[in-house]
């Protein structure tokens, strides 16, 4: 995952606390009371819209396909295949072979 946009107060004072969100709770905290210059919190007008939620920034469905019969079954038009890193050289070379014969979208093509 990319760099998290929340991070915990004081996260960079102690190392021990580490980037795991937890809610400013002080009476006096600066963060707590949203002052400039402090960590952002999050709110609920961060979400991301229910209609690209879950979606790869490319658009497609982000789909982790282990053999052909799962690379078959994709929908070109909503699905991109993700091939799985256990699978060997030879057969993903196969696979991308058989993606571009079905128009399927291959997010990880570099070998």
């Amino acid at each position: 995952m990319a760099n998290k946009r929340f991070k915990r107060q004081e996260y960079a004072r102690y190392k021990k606390l580490g980037i795991k969100w937890r809610r400013p709770r002080g009476k006096t905290s600066k963060m707590r009371r949203y002052e400039a210059g402090k960590p952002d919190m999050p709110a609920i007008g961060y979400r991301t819209p229910r209609a690209i939620r879950n979606l790869h920034p490319s658009g497609y469905n982000d789909v982790l396909v282990h053999n052909m019969k799962e690379l078959e079954a994709l929908n070109p038009e909503t699905d991109a295949a993700r091939i799985s890193a256990s699978m060997g050289k030879r057969k993903k070379l196969l696979m991308l072979d058989k993606a571009s014969e079905l128009g399927i979208k291959v997010l990880n093509k570099n070998i």
